[in-house]
């Protein structure tokens, strides 16, 4: 979360094109349903996301999801099919099915995107990077585990965090708690990664 506050106050600094009503991406597409079919097939904690290349994304997902997830766009507001939907639970990356946000999370932002004011479990659900498309400064939230776009993070949300992760429906499915105590293992690997990481870098 202090890394989240950290890139905010970068981009405040830097001077952000802010709007409450800020879009998450580009300008509107409209939204159509996931089913994640092709994530049945296969083991997903033990696939290599990143490294799957351009044509097996456009052979899995669907248009709409290949246009917001690998591509960067959007849905139109108020059309996703996930705005309203109040179940307990989680959501998951519809591109990999990362455990993303606890619907515990999500609220009202009137916004037109389902909106959340934390990720899951604090670290190794999502990552950010500095946005700067469309005349804007922006963050931009990205699945961690596969680099899918996802959307964008504001400063204003609700308490606790007073974070708004504005987020397309069609780059999320939602799952039950079981499913996320199933695969609580993959965010635990990202976590380790990353430690990894930063101690071969201080050498």
């Amino acid at each position: 979360m202090n890394r989240i506050m950290a890139v905010l106050g970068l981009v405040t600094l830097f001077g952000m094109s802010y709007n409450p009503i800020a879009q998450c991406g580009t300008k509107g597409r409209s939204s159509e349903g996931t089913n994640g079919a092709h994530l049945k097939k296969v083991d997903q904690d033990k696939i290599a996301w990143t490294k799957k290349k351009a044509g097996y994304w456009k052979k899995v997902l669907s248009r709409k999801q290949l246009l917001v997830c690998r591509q960067g766009g959007t849905e139109r507001a108020f059309t996703g099919k996930h705005l309203y939907n109040k179940k307990s639970g989680v959501f998951v990356c519809s591109s990999c099915g990362h455990v993303l946000f606890d619907a515990k999370t999500k609220f009202k932002s009137g916004t037109g995107w389902p909106s959340f004011y934390d990720v899951f479990k604090k670290r190794g659900a999502v990552k950010l990077k500095v946005d700067r498309s469309y005349g804007m400064v922006r963050i931009e939230v990205k699945c961690a585990r596969c680099g899918a776009h996802l959307g964008h993070v504001f400063r204003d949300g609700p308490k606790p965090t007073g974070l708004r992760f504005c987020i397309n429906s069609v780059c999320l499915n939602h799952r039950s708690y079981s499913y996320a105590r199933k695969h609580k293992n993959a965010i635990a690997e990202l976590n380790k990664r990353r430690k990894s990481k930063k101690k071969s870098a201080r050498r």
